[in-house]
């Protein structure tokens, strides 16, 4: 019953108790440091859909993020003012996946099975992020998650494998149709050059 009554206050957090108890951790959270394991998830039935089990071989990471656009620097030489680009820049990656990659450099020897969005301010975003111990045994016997375990997926937050770094290279598009909406990044330079 309190299970249900927590995925209910978690889809609106902004109208239910999660506010002003976020609002309260966040205080704690601001003082730690970027990347901290944590005993166990803040949001238990988000993390839950996401694969997590409370069994040993899963670590959870909370990462917190920087909330800003891309700046450059002001170019020194002459440029017209439509060519300078200094702000309303974006990022190639989102914060997810950067929040991912950091995990993964933070905890060498495992790998990100998923993750999801946890708080916001102004100033920062904080992301949890699960991992998976590929070389325990209790992961290994897993039936659901041993397919982590091989060599193919070693550094699979790098190359854009989880579901944060599919959706930056475009291929979050399933289903029957969705074929044709989703172009190579070839297929995509060749159709500007008609056009």
């Amino acid at each position: 019953m309190a299970y249900k009554y927590v995925t209910k206050a978690w889809k609106k957090p902004e109208d239910s108790f999660v506010k002003e108890l976020m609002w309260q951790r966040l205080i704690e959270w601001r003082k730690q440091p970027a990347v901290l394991r944590v005993e166990k998830p803040t949001r238990i039935d988000r993390a839950r859909k996401l694969g997590y089990k409370a069994k040993q071989g899963f670590i959870v990471a909370r990462v917190r993020v920087r909330r800003v656009g891309r700046k450059r620097p002001r170019p020194k030489a002459g440029r017209r003012p439509k060519r300078m680009g200094v702000a309303k820049l974006k990022l190639a990656k989102s914060s997810k996946l950067i929040a991912e990659e950091r995990a993964a450099r933070k905890f060498p020897n495992l790998e990100v099975l998923n993750s999801y969005w946890v708080w916001e301010d102004g100033r920062f975003k904080w992301f949890e992020v699960i991992m998976v111990d590929p070389n325990h045994p209790v992961i290994q016997s897993d039936k659901d998650l041993s397919w982590i375990c091989d060599d193919v997926h070693r550094g699979r937050v790098f190359r854009g494998l989880t579901s944060a770094g599919k959706e930056v290279r475009g291929l979050h598009h399933r289903g029957l149709g969705a074929e044709k909406t989703r172009l190579s990044g070839r297929a995509v330079r060749k159709r500007k050059e008609k056009e």
